[in-house]
């Protein structure tokens, strides 16, 4: 009974960020139709961190998957991640563990992808200008995401720090047609013409003024998944014309930007990808999208990454048996 371990360098080769996104649009219209067994997210707690348990079976293609996902914020002080994360693919029709592969990469990878999807949805098609907070790994896979989907010519960006964000802004000039990226101080710099804004930080209050937003802009928040924190104030939920989540269980439990605003929802992503529900309506329109991720994320993304690991002989067979 062989089992195919994949790492992150793995992962990243099977998932490039156009495959990830059209992973994802099946995804959303999986978990919208009602076509899937997911049950919310279990957090167990230790003393020292929580550990969240994600499973997920869509029967359709048969993926059926299991993310662990640990967070323990002492781990930077053992030099150790702060976040951990693993993904087992397992077979549906004997329950057999076929692969088992690092987490975080392909978290990153199929949450910006999720990301992808809501701009190709949702904003302007002659999209050409971003406003990026954040310079993490959540930010780059959201801007590589957003460059798939639009030809962007411009990032504004503003990171917690001037050293990540000039790491971030040195990385994205060495990609294929990189946009221009200007290191801003402000958030009206980065809001202030944007056609897309991003963000993706661990702020625990909003990062700018909704005021700031000019019409026609669309904005997606990943960072925040907890329903006491915000990346995005009051004035931009109250101005959006349409507010899609990627779950409207999910971010009813968890999305502080929805919550505290006491918010309505228009839409799940994935209602508008089968077509039940309009996207933009016209180039004037403020939308937002609202992701916490769900494990069908995750049960699809790996399906994806096994698959080509296949193809490809990727990774390491073990032989469990």
């Amino acid at each position: 009974m062989p089992i195919r371990i994949l790492s992150a360098t793995d992962v990243r080769a099977a998932l490039p960020m156009p495959k990830a996104i059209d992973a994802m649009r099946h995804a959303y219209s999986q978990l919208s139709a009602d076509k899937v067994t997911a049950p919310p997210r279990q957090h167990l707690s230790t003393d020292k961190g929580v550990t969240l348990i994600m499973p997920a079976y869509l029967p359709e293609r048969s993926e059926f998957g299991i993310k662990v996902v640990s967070v323990y914020d002492d781990n930077p002080n053992l030099n150790l991640p702060r976040i951990i994360a693993t993904v087992l693919v397992l077979d549906p029709a004997t329950g057999i563990p076929k692969a088992f592969m690092d987490g975080a990469s392909l978290t990153a990878i199929r949450t910006g992808a999720g990301g992808g999807v809501a701009a190709d949805l949702l904003a302007r098609q002659g999209a050409k200008k971003v406003g990026l907070f954040g310079a993490g790994v959540q930010a780059r896979a959201q801007l590589q995401a957003v460059m798939t989907v639009r030809d962007i010519a411009c990032v504004n960006l503003v990171s917690r720090t001037q050293a990540s964000a000039q790491q971030l802004a040195t990385e994205i000039s060495g990609w294929t047609d990189a946009p221009e990226v200007n290191l801003v101080s402000t958030p009206q710099e980065v809001v202030g013409d944007a056609d897309i804004v991003i963000c993706a930080t661990t702020s625990a209050t909003p990062l700018f003024d909704g005021k700031d937003l000019r019409p026609g802009t669309h904005i997606t928040a990943v960072g925040t998944f907890v329903p006491e924190k915000r990346e995005v104030d009051t004035t931009t939920i109250r101005r959006s014309d349409r507010i899609v989540v990627d779950s409207r269980e999910a971010c009813a439990e968890e999305a502080g930007d929805l919550i505290i605003p006491n918010a309505e929802i228009d839409a799940e992503i994935g209602e508008i990808v089968n077509g039940d529900k309009p996207g933009r309506g016209s180039d004037n329109e403020i939308t937002f999208f609202k992701s916490v991720g769900v494990a069908v994320q995750d049960a699809v993304a790996a399906s994806v990454v096994l698959a080509e690991a296949e193809a490809k002989a990727l990774g390491t067979l073990i032989e469990m048996a």
